[in-house]
């Protein structure tokens, strides 16, 4: 039976965020009782890791912004860059971890320990840009791993399918020249949603013209606009670029019941999403896949979401569904 990873250590939770704050401490803890309530933890393989190495952080960020956030957090600041970056004296650790995470989860599959892996971590990363902090994210852990993968392990093509409701604009940027990445993005219209970019009209530049593939949805989109998103537009041309790894930016934030946007997807559209990418991740490329948390601020629909797609991860297996 193949095996699935599973990357979290608790140090993630003394990343302080302050009262009332939606990115906080207790998304993790709803996600590990609502694995619990499903018996999951005694199913994965846990994947051991620490902080990444610097070089591995200096792979997508600058040197001098690595140290100013490292500085900003021992020298017991309360935010960095913008408002909405709350930091504590943890939270350098915390996003170093984060990033180890995703390093270890790659890893884990490459070497074939692991069929799969999936990582409960914070702070997020996909808004974090090359030397600025943005919502919520310090160190953009999806992109760090994508270039893992291609230095550490010389792979050549990589997808990124980001389903955050918010438009992984950290990530965009750091590929956006470079067609052996490819990125896609499904969001909330940019319009009316944070960070405001994520148009159709961004398409990448130069060399990486035609490897950014962003899918505004419009406010209130359903689980139908999603499946309907997959199966006209991002599959097509994922399986036209034919990756060697897949990565999710796995944000649940696009729930019906989440706070922080206007998109009505249920519990069962992202089952859906995962049972898609499991299976082009099995069509091109031996399975190998490993998602990382992004966003999701119900706690209720966060865990019950974030157990159901670890569940597949174990359990969906694309060979005998094709066999």
């Amino acid at each position: 039976m193949p095996k699935t990873g599973w990357c979290y250590d608790a140090r993630c939770l003394l990343h302080k965020t302050g009262p009332g704050h939606p990115e906080r401490p207790e998304r993790l803890r709803a996600i590990t009782r609502a694995m619990d309530d499903l018996g999951l933890m005694r199913r994965l393989t846990p994947l051991a890791f620490g902080p990444a190495e610097r070089r591995w952080l200096e792979a997508n960020h600058a040197p001098a912004y690595i140290d100013r956030v490292e500085q900003a957090c021992r020298s017991g600041q309360t935010h960095i860059d913008t408002l909405d970056c709350p930091i504590s004296p943890e939270s350098y650790e915390a996003a170093t971890l984060a990033v180890g995470a995703a390093l270890a989860a790659c890893d884990g599959v490459m070497t074939g320990e692991v069929a799969n892996a999936c990582c409960t971590i914070r702070p997020p990363g996909h808004h974090a840009e090359h030397d600025l902090a943005m919502g919520f994210c310090l160190f953009n852990n999806i992109a760090i791993a994508a270039r893992y993968l291609q230095q550490r392990w010389g792979l050549q093509r990589i997808l990124i399918l980001d389903w955050d409701v918010h438009h992984g604009n950290g990530t965009q940027h750091a590929f956006e020249s470079d067609p052996s990445v490819f990125f896609c993005s499904l969001h909330e219209d940019p319009s009316r949603r944070y960070p405001g970019t994520g148009y159709e009209t961004e398409r990448g530049r130069g060399a990486g013209t035609g490897f950014t593939l962003n899918i505004p949805m419009e406010s209130g989109a359903s689980d139908a606009d999603y499946r309907r998103a997959f199966e006209q537009t991002f599959l097509p041309a994922a399986r036209t670029f034919k990756p060697d790894f897949v990565l999710i930016s796995a944000g649940f934030d696009a729930h019906a019941d989440d706070p922080l946007a206007a998109i009505n997807l249920s519990d069962e559209a992202f089952d859906d999403m995962t049972r898609a990418a499991l299976d082009l991740a099995h069509e091109c490329c031996g399975g190998r896949l490993v998602s990382l948390l992004e966003g999701g601020y119900d706690l209720d629909a966060l865990g019950r979401c974030v157990a159901k797609h670890i569940r597949l991860l174990l359990e969906h297996h694309p060979a005998e569904a094709h066999a």
